[in-house]
């Protein structure tokens, strides 16, 4: 009896411990990325990849990068030291259009199916906040924080240039098709970053910004300020990191990331499970 409730207890133990997503379960061509195994293949026929940390943590947590995926990525580093996995689907000129959101949901599945947490950290850089916050008010319940980079928070900022930012004529054509637009529906469209804030207030999802004061891509006053004023008047929690120049070669858009730690004690706070 005494050995029959030892393994009972052994089985009841393991049984609890959520079970590791280890590098066999990874499909596709490996390769490294700052020392860590890359697995690229290919989702709902878009090319993808997840980086692997070395020792995966509790409950396989995990980042989930929008659009330049290698551009200041210290935080990630730092994250995969802390056994999260990053992960990345190229959707990069949908611009958070509606079939970019079906390939994330495919992507979502596909990951969360192989074992990686239910909720993921969301990272956007520039034009990716248009992804991360499309799929975040889709899904709320998926989302453990968003982090986003000069983040486009309004497309008549940019890439229309309708307020004080120099816009992108090419990207605004673009959007036109992808979205199957006319001009004045672009320039009425109601479903920007800083219009569909609700559901993630309402699942208190905690958001971290950083934006520089400089910036005339994406200036913070029609984007990141605007979203965070209404953020907060729903009862969400936001911080925004301020850098007062960023490079005159990016017209104020691309800076040396201050502070890459605090981003990751960020997710790791949020995103880690418990």
């Amino acid at each position: 009896m005494h050995r029959i409730t030892l393994y009972l207890l052994s089985y009841l133990v393991l049984a609890s411990v959520p079970s590791l997503v280890v590098a066999a379960d990874w499909p596709g061509q490996v390769s490294q990325w700052h020392g860590y195994p890359r697995y690229d293949f290919q989702v709902d026929d878009r090319p993808a990849y997840v980086v692997a940390p070395k020792q995966a943590a509790k409950g396989n947590p995990w980042v989930w990068r929008a659009r330049f995926p290698g551009f200041h990525d210290e935080a990630d580093l730092l994250l995969l030291k802390q056994g999260f996995h990053v992960a990345y689907i190229n959707t990069d000129n949908m611009l958070g259009s509606p079939r970019a959101m079906q390939h994330w949901d495919q992507f979502y599945d596909f990951l969360h199916g192989k074992g990686l947490a239910k909720k993921v950290a969301l990272e956007g850089v520039s034009r990716g906040g248009l992804f991360v916050y499309g799929w975040a008010s889709r899904h709320p319940g998926r989302i453990a924080c968003i982090y986003a980079d000069t983040p486009v928070c309004d497309i008549k900022s940019w890439p229309g240039g309708q307020g004080n930012g120099i816009g992108s004529p090419d990207t605004w054509q673009r959007l036109l098709k992808e979205y199957d637009f006319t001009d004045e529906e672009a320039k009425s469209y109601a479903e920007n970053p800083i219009d569909i804030l609700a559901p993630i207030a309402n699942a208190k999802v905690p958001i971290l910004h950083i934006v520089s004061l400089n910036d005339q891509v994406v200036p913070p006053t029609e984007n990141t300020f605007v979203l965070a004023e209404r953020y907060r008047m729903l009862g969400g929690d936001i911080e925004v990191i301020e850098v007062k120049e960023g490079t005159d070669k990016s017209h104020g858009h691309h800076f040396t990331h201050p502070d890459p730690q605090k981003v990751a004690d960020f997710i790791l706070q949020h995103a880690s499970v418990k």
